[in-house]
């Protein structure tokens, strides 16, 4: 049987504030992208959505971005690359902690907006990002962007020794060039679950439709539903349905069949 993994990005609450229904969404999907307290998230949040996480059984990924709590990670940021290379590892170990604390294992290292739409058209900073997972822990899978368009990420990871995760988003639009709309435009975040669940499905055939109706090319290994859309929770239920009743289970990245 085929198989996908279906990822959330969580843990987006901060102190008083809460984002995301996170405690619904964990019931259908198989991996979760942790906040990691730099764009959202914060220590006790962090600990809940791993225990969270370790109770529904869903493997578990670090999502460290920009330190921009006020703009949520979706600002770009000027750093060295040392400075994005010691932020991602001081993030990414925060979470392996709060992983070890409830006996789970870090499964992957997805990161955050801004920081992962940098890393797609900069290598400096897709190296930076590489090299902090390589030098925190190998064996953690690197999460990037599927298609042409994430050529870049793809082979500075897999040429530092990574494995590479391909990802798509049913619920963004994408670009003629196969990279994600921009936040700002109308349209760019899609929140009606039929036609993201369709979405899902194409991009787990191979192939997504841009906003001027050209297809795009995509090898899928993990769909991303974003965890602060409001309807992130219906969004995930269609998905994983649709996905199963065209015999494709949803599963973990990289989880061997049984």
């Amino acid at each position: 049987m085929k198989t996908m993994d279906l990822n959330c990005d969580m843990g987006e609450s901060f102190g008083a504030y809460r984002i995301g229904r996170d405690n619904e969404i964990m019931q259908y999907i198989s991996s979760a992208n942790i906040a990691c307290g730099f764009h959202a998230g914060d220590p006790t949040v962090m600990d809940k959505t791993v225990e969270m996480a370790v109770e529904n059984s869903v493997a578990i990924g670090a999502h460290p971005g920009y330190p921009d709590l006020l703009g949520f990670g979706r600002r770009s940021m000027t750093l060295t690359q040392d400075e994005i290379k010691q932020y991602l590892i001081y993030q990414t170990g925060a979470l392996k902690a709060f992983c070890k604390v409830h006996g789970a294992k870090l499964q992957h290292v997805k990161p955050h907006g801004a920081l992962y739409l940098d890393a797609v058209d900069n290598k400096d900073i897709a190296r930076s990002i590489a090299g902090g997972i390589m030098d925190l822990d190998a064996d953690l899978k690197f999460v990037a962007l599927a298609g042409k368009k994430g050529e870049t990420m793809r082979l500075v990871g897999e040429e530092m020794g990574l494995k590479v995760v391909y990802e798509a988003f049913p619920d963004r639009a994408y670009t003629p060039e196969g990279t994600l709309v921009s936040r700002k435009e109308p349209g760019a975040v899609i929140s009606d679950p039929e036609l993201v669940a369709k979405r899902a499905l194409d991009m787990a055939n191979g192939f997504v439709k841009a906003i001027d109706g050209s297809m795009i090319e995509l090898e899928v290994q993990t769909l991303c539903v974003h965890g602060d859309n409001l309807a992130a929770v219906e969004l995930v239920k269609n998905i994983k349905n649709i996905l199963e009743t065209n015999q494709i289970e949803v599963r973990p990245m990289g989880d061997p069949v049984a």
